[in-house]
Order: C-alpha cells, then structure tokens, then sequence
C-alpha cells in the first residue's frame, strides 16, 4: 500500500521557498538550494504543489489529477450579495428532475469544500429511490415526540406532521455527513452556491437531519458510518414559487476595533 506524503524532484526544484512560505505545517524548508521536508508529519493539504511553478512538488496517494489554473475567475460582489439578499427556502417545489449533471457539480462542490485540519471527512447520501421510504421513517419519530413538544412550545403545536413534512415532494435530498459538523455545514454552503447558479431551491433541513441523528434505523437504513454524523441535510428542487423581494433583516450589529 502506497504511503501518503509530499515528493519533491529537486531536479525540477528551483529554491524558490514559496513551497515554505504557505505550508501550513511549517514542515519544508530550502537545504542547499532545494525545498525538503523536515519530518514526516504533515497534514498533506496541497498548498504546496499548488503553489510551486516548476510542478517540482507531487502528493503522493492524495486524492485525484490538480486543475491548472489558466485565469483569475473573481466573483461579482454585488451579484454575490444579491444572491444572499434573495435567497429563500424553498418548501415548494415543482415536480422537475434534475439532471444528473446539476447533481454531479453539486457533490462537486461538496467534495472540494475546504476541512479543518484537511480532515476531508464530508460524505453525501443522495435519497432519490429510497426517499419517500427514509422520509416515513422520520416522520414516524417526530409523530412520537410531536406531543411532547406541544407542551412547551405554541409554534410546534400548529405545525402538522403530514407524510411529506421533510422533504417537500422534492425529487432529490442529499443528506451531508462529516465527522467534523462544522467540515459538513461548510460544503452544505457551498453546494446551494452550486444549487442556485443551477435555477434550483434548497432547502436545509434541520429537522432530517435531528431524525437521521437520533433515529438507530433511520442510521442503518441510509448507511451513515462510524465516526460520523448527518451535519445536515439539503432538499433540491426548482421552486414552484416566485418571491419578489428581498424579507427585512435586523440592521448590522458590528465593532471596529
């Protein structure tokens, strides 16, 4: 079995030091003239042979084939913020599939999403088949906790558990586990960026993903595996609703100092 590690071909190595300049880890240095490791111990982020302009640096068994970078791609900061500004969730969808190309560059943005420590422990389940079967699991638990509830809260007492109080009727779900929550929330941000340039309505399901979390066969029965957790749960579709502003906020609460 291959070691993962950082291999540097000082024949191609220029000792520049950008390679040290943005190891995180603070483990390369230049010796005579060529960059080298200083131990073993490396949390093999990348950083590195992304940074390197004579390609001198390989990650061996890391993951799959690095992208050239050909141009600087800047997002539109108003067009970001508008994005922000008049997202909605959406509970109302239209019965459209969605393509298997659109999920694909969604995992994608799963996938490349950035991990503390360079964990890249995030996983996806994606309920198309099975999800009306997951979600009557889960609505099974909340109709057992449901009267609980009401005692104490007004709000719970007026929402009605009916047999699509998850998912919607949206044709795809994507359930997000990582061992790490905060590694899943991250990628969960990042897939509806991918989810909205897509035409589509996402929706985050806490309420799925407390089930999945609490539930023994709702774990068994969507595969989630030891060591991890649902961090969250994103329901796709293309909204059968058309919001035409903006909803008020709280005006910014912020110190400079």
């Amino acid at each position: 079995m291959t070691r993962k590690r950082v291999m540097i071909n000082t024949e191609k190595c220029i000792g520049c030091g950008m390679c040290g300049n943005v190891c995180v880890a603070h483990n390369l240095e230049i010796r005579n003239k060529k960059a080298a490791t200083i131990m073993d111990s490396c949390i093999l982020c990348g950083q590195c042979s992304a940074v390197c302009p004579q390609k001198a640096i390989l990650m061996i068994d890391c993951g799959d084939g690095q992208v050239e970078k050909t141009e600087e791609n800047r997002l539109n900061p108003n067009d970001v913020l508008n994005t922000i500004r008049f997202r909605r969730s959406i509970r109302n969808f239209k019965e459209t599939e969605i393509s298997k190309d659109i999920i694909e560059q969604i995992l994608e943005a799963g996938r490349l999403t950035h991990t503390a420590k360079n964990m890249q422990d995030v996983s996806f389940i994606v309920l198309d088949k099975e999800k009306k079967r997951i979600e009557t699991m889960a609505v099974k638990v909340f109709r057992t906790v449901k009267p609980i509830v009401d005692l104490f809260s007004p709000l719970a007492r007026n929402n009605k558990i009916n047999d699509s109080f998850f998912f919607f009727n949206a044709p795809i779900v994507i359930v997000i586990m990582a061992k790490d929550k905060t590694n899943g929330i991250l990628a969960a941000q990042n897939m509806e960026y991918v989810a909205e340039a897509n035409g589509l309505g996402v929706l985050y399901s806490g309420f799925f993903t407390m089930a999945a979390n609490a539930s023994r066969k709702i774990k068994k029965a969507i595969s989630i595996p030891k060591g991890k957790k649902a961090a969250m749960t994103l329901v796709l579709g293309y909204p059968n609703v058309n919001f035409l502003r903006s909803t008020p906020h709280k005006k910014l609460n912020v110190r400079y100092m």
